[in-house]
């Protein structure tokens, strides 16, 4: 990777994000930042972020979710075992919807189908059908695929979860200023988790970086020995680095490829997103919370990017942390045995 494909990637982030929290636009900085990395992919400048970029990037916002872990953050958790089985049934729900759909309308073999339909687990899902698990699996088609959704998802849901929230008359936690932790507090507790991420991912650790983010920020400040967020300035730098990371998939993407897949893209989005909207409903007037905090939550997205998300809309960053992080736990666990399946025992 060059430093020129770095520049244009980070370069049109930070201007993106700049633009787009400037102009008040709900998850600023993640969305403008997405917008304007995907504009430089398919303009073929070819952006790239390197890994230890995205590394930094993501230990900071796990660093930033962990900061909403308080000291009576295990006493709010008898509420999570409802929500965590309705996730459950959502993600077996739209992968069993999309992957019949790619399958039946768009002439997707089944392990591709199943991959491309992964909720929240592109980089594993790639992982997965890179190393031959389940017989001859059309990468290409699950890296866009999956890409798609992610990025569809990153630009969309915010306003439309903002608009929605607004009409029922939900005050996001971001109403009330956050505290922020001193710049020289904020490197450091960036610097050990990105020290725990690197070991973390020797470990073979999903997501490591961020979750040792979530990890040690959660620890100090559930300890009480912390208060308050990673200072504004690197907040907003992780937001564009995730957002960046996002764009820049789509610069090995060619346009005949988008337009052949664009639509199966849309119509997997489209049904994991109303799926997963429908049920975060139920469960938002079940448990009395925010409409869009579940959907958050609930909605396909990848951890990181879907907590970043989170973040900036201003909701409970440890309930959305745990049902992203438990979603791909499960993901993980499942996917491998749903491959194994003889394509022959139903489709």
């Amino acid at each position: 990777m060059t430093g020129r494909s770095t520049l244009l990637a980070v370069g049109a982030a930070l201007l993106g994000a700049a633009l787009f929290a400037v102009l008040g636009v709900p998850a600023g900085a993640l969305v403008g930042s997405t917008i304007a990395a995907t504009t430089v992919a398919a303009l073929k400048l070819d952006p790239g972020v390197p890994s230890l970029l995205r590394d930094l990037g993501f230990t900071t916002i796990g660093v930033t979710l962990g900061a909403g872990i308080s000291p009576s953050f295990l006493s709010d958790l008898g509420r999570f075992p409802v929500s965590l089985a309705a996730l459950t049934m959502t993600i077996l729900l739209v992968m069993i919807v999309s992957s019949w759909l790619l399958r039946s309308f768009f002439k997707a073999d089944r392990p591709t189908s199943i991959l491309a339909s992964s909720p929240g687990a592109l980089s594993y899902a790639l992982s997965l059908s890179t190393d031959g698990r389940g017989g001859a699996i059309d990468v290409k088609a699950v890296m866009v695929l999956q890409s798609l959704r992610l990025l569809l998802i990153t630009i969309v849901l915010p306003p439309v979860i903002a608009i929605v929230d607004g009409a029922t008359g939900h005050e996001p936690i971001a109403s009330i200023e956050p505290h922020t932790l001193d710049l020289p507090i904020s490197f450091a507790l960036i610097a050990v988790s990105a020290l725990v991420g690197s070991v973390a991912t020797k470990l073979r650790v999903p997501a490591a970086y961020l979750l040792a983010g979530v990890t040690v920020s959660g620890i100090g400040h559930g300890m009480g020995l912390l208060e308050g967020r990673p200072a504004a300035a690197l907040t907003f730098i992780g937001f564009s680095l995730a957002g960046a990371v996002i764009g820049s998939r789509f610069a090995k993407v060619t346009l005949g490829e988008i337009r052949t897949l664009g639509l199966a893209g849309l119509v997997a989005t489209g049904v994991a997103v109303g799926l997963s909207g429908f049920v975060s409903l139920g469960i938002a007037e079940a448990l009395d919370l925010p409409f869009g905090q579940v959907w958050v939550s609930f909605a396909p997205g990848g951890v990181e990017g879907m907590s970043a998300m989170a973040l900036s809309l201003g909701y409970d960053p440890a309930y959305v942390a745990t049902h992203h992080v438990f979603r791909l736990i499960l993901i993980i666990a499942v996917l491998p045995l749903v491959l194994r399946r003889p394509s022959g025992a139903g489709s």
